[in-house]
């Protein structure tokens, strides 16, 4: 079936809705109770601080260098072909992670995890543009969105649940059934359907470079905290990734079908909003992976409170999203897209002022009014950033416009944990070293506690420390942790400033955006 003919019955409707939104949902939610789960998985897995990278940025990474790729080969090979590998990929790797014993396994695992999403997630709405017609097609999105959202309020929540009961394996285990639902009714009820206009060629040598340039950058930051610079692996990922991401530019500059078409960023708007992307979408998946270990590990949070605690931030999001795409109508998307990341900077500002708290007692004066400062500023920013990065080309382009949007947001994610990472561990190795100066500790010992700053906020007083001494080791690791989070949501606060500014510099006022499409057309 083409995107050109007839559109499929409201029965059928039902089943490619049921399977589209389930196979959202678990990338959704693996994408949003991860996160809450992660102490629980560390101290299970005794995983170290680069390896928690590893397990977040390395989904990421391989999602964001082949979800380009995902999408043309829908296109080209049939949606619900290429839809229904992607389910099955992921549906496998994520067994393979709810079962992994070691870090390393479940590392692997989450790669995998990762080429599966890349297949799956552009399929989803792909599948609903080209089987629905004009009259339903906006209603069936309406009822995606919806339960999407939904994932997005209640993915924080599940994984506290379910670390909380010591089952933080289930946050991959749950999207079995998901994906044998998904599949059931893919197979059965939704019909092929494919692009008959697309290219017959896919971009192979960009996506190689791609994931060759992102997975070199990821690995010399990944690794760097507990290596070293001067380590060889550090610093062959490091001119690994520059050169391929350098080859990557060239070829996409050369190539007849290029995943990525640079022509593309010859609209300022289209510039401007993918630079904020990068830089605000960055400070959002930095901020968040450190979050949630500093409410369960430091401030004394259940993992089931640790998610309610973000739930502020979902609601503010949600509700505040809808008037944010009705106010692109009226007064373009720039000034939005400048106040929505310096609110969302204040919010991370905020988020930086409470030191070791008496736990969730002291929520509503401590992280409450930085979560919900934060998700008032991304419910401003997202719906006018998606308005215009469609709006900022032409209709026959807003697809790909789309898909190169959401392949930003993903690497900014997979190298932001990997950067900020290196600079946290970094970080609480400094603010360690100069809480612990004052301790009475051996050279030896000294060199220990040290060593604790890669374990992040599962680092614990060694048996060397002296009895006397171990309370006081105790209260600076704890300490030290919290001054680092405080630098990271600084951080986190200035690239949401810096966002603000490319968004002023770059995107352009709503008449002229219609100036220049007009122009196009």
């Amino acid at each position: 079936m083409s995107d050109q003919q007839q559109w499929v019955s409201p029965e059928t409707g039902r089943w490619v809705l049921l399977s589209t939104i389930l196979a959202s949902s678990m990338a959704f939610i693996d994408g949003t109770a991860l996160n809450v789960a992660l102490p629980q998985l560390q101290a299970d897995l005794n995983a170290t601080g680069p390896q928690l990278f590893w397990i977040t940025s390395g989904y990421l990474l391989t999602l964001a260098s082949l979800i380009l790729v995902g999408g043309s080969l829908g296109d080209i090979y049939g949606r619900k072909r290429v839809f229904g590998a992607g389910i099955t990929l992921f549906a496998l790797a994520s067994l393979a992670c709810g079962l992994s014993p070691t870090v390393g396994l479940l590392i692997i695992a989450r790669l995998i995890q990762g080429v599966g999403g890349a297949l799956m997630v552009p399929g989803s709405l792909a599948i609903i543009g080209a089987l629905f017609g004009p009259d339903t097609r906006g209603k069936a999105i309406g009822t995606w969105s919806a339960f999407s959202t939904m994932t997005t309020i209640l993915g924080p929540l599940l994984g506290g649940y379910l670390a909380g009961i010591g089952l933080w394996r289930g946050v991959f285990l749950i999207n079995i059934p998901l994906a044998v639902v998904a599949l059931a009714a893919l197979i059965l009820k939704v019909p092929e359907n494919r692009d008959e206009s697309a290219a017959q060629q896919i971009d192979l040598p960009g996506a190689l470079l791609a994931v060759l340039g992102l997975g070199g950058l990821t690995v010399g930051f990944n690794e760097v905290s507990e290596r070293g610079l001067s380590d060889p692996i550090v610093l062959g990922g490091f001119i690994i990734g520059v050169i391929g991401l350098a080859a990557f530019i060239w070829v996409e500059a050369h190539s007849d079908q290029p995943m990525m078409p640079l022509g593309l960023f010859e609209s300022r708007t289209f510039t401007g909003t993918n630079l904020l992307t990068l830089f605000l979408y960055g400070a959002l998946y930095g901020l968040s992976f450190f979050l949630s270990l500093n409410l369960i590990q430091q401030q004394g949070y259940t993992a089931l409170e640790a998610g309610l605690a973000t739930l502020p931030f979902a609601l503010a999001l949600i509700l505040l999203s809808r008037w944010a795409g009705g106010m692109v109508d009226r007064v373009g998307a720039r000034p939005l897209l400048v106040i929505g990341p310096i609110v969302v900077g204040i919010g991370f500002l905020l988020m930086a002022l409470p030191g070791l708290t008496k736990g969730p007692s002291d929520y509503w004066l401590t992280f409450f009014p930085g979560v919900l400062i934060w998700g008032i500023g991304m419910g401003i920013v997202v719906a006018p950033l998606t308005t215009a990065v469609m709006g900022a080309v032409s209709p026959n382009r807003a697809g790909v416009a789309s898909g190169i949007n959401n392949a930003v947001a993903r690497t900014a994610g997979a190298l932001a944990i990997a950067i900020m990472g290196a600079v946290g561990v970094f970080l609480f190795q400094q603010q360690i070293a100069a809480r612990t100066a004052q301790v009475e500790l051996s050279p030896q010992t000294a060199a220990e506690v040290q060593q604790q700053a890669l374990k992040l906020g599962n680092a614990s007083v060694p048996e060397s420390v002296p009895d006397a001494q171990k309370n006081a080791v105790d209260d600076a690791l704890r300490q030290s942790f919290v001054n680092m989070f405080r630098w990271i949501a600084g951080i986190a606060a200035a690239l949401a400033f810096i966002s603000a500014g490319l968004a002023a510099l770059f995107v352009e006022p709503k008449k002229a955006t219609q100036a220049a499409l007009a122009a196009n057309d």
